[in-house]
């Protein structure tokens, strides 16, 4: 897990949310809070958010965006070969960082090692230093309170950067 911030993904009905706090932390300094660390892919049909260095996860970005091109914007196309290409390159494979990638019907976890795992519900995933606060938040929300995807991420996030010293409240959210 990277000390780095959250990122929390949901796919509900006819939806999929993405949302990431904006603290950039540097061993025990902030050195930003107002980053953005998720994106549309693939003429904003696709949702994705990083989680780790930087610079790495700017490099997986435009690996998984040529690949979704390539693909002609099949995401469940485009993770298979993003892994395998990860798993090839022994420069890739040294890359500290982690993605999420979702739209509609598809979500995935993009491990730093060239893993792809889809979570166990199919409609909930985080990832980052508070990963964990705002995936057990999210799943309680859904679970036991009737809010929409975007205010469920909101909600949870929240909650994870009241736990998690790497994560702030300045919270970014993109739907599909």
């Amino acid at each position: 897990m990277f000390e780095a911030t959250t990122i929390l993904a949901y796919k509900g009905e006819n939806k999929a949310v993405i949302g990431g706090d904006g603290q950039v932390t540097f061993g025990n300094c902030v050195l930003k809070g107002n980053a953005n660390k998720i994106r549309t892919l693939y003429h904003g049909k696709i949702l994705s958010g990083f989680a780790g260095s930087t610079a790495d996860a700017f490099t997986l970005f435009d690996m998984f965006e040529n690949i979704l091109e390539n693909k002609k914007g099949d995401l469940l196309k485009s993770v298979v070969e993003f892994s395998k290409e990860w798993r090839k390159d022994k420069y890739l494979r040294r890359l500290e960082a982690m993605m999420i990638v979702l739209d509609k019907e598809h979500l995935f976890i993009l491990s730093g090692t060239g893993d792809v795992v889809e979570p166990e519900d199919g409609k909930i995933a985080a990832i980052g230093s508070g990963g964990n606060y705002a995936l057990s938040a999210a799943r309680a929300l859904d679970r036991f309170a009737k809010l929409e995807a975007k205010e469920l991420v909101m909600e949870s996030l929240k909650i994870a950067g009241e736990l998690c010293i790497y994560t702030n409240e300045n919270i970014k959210i993109l739907e599909l």
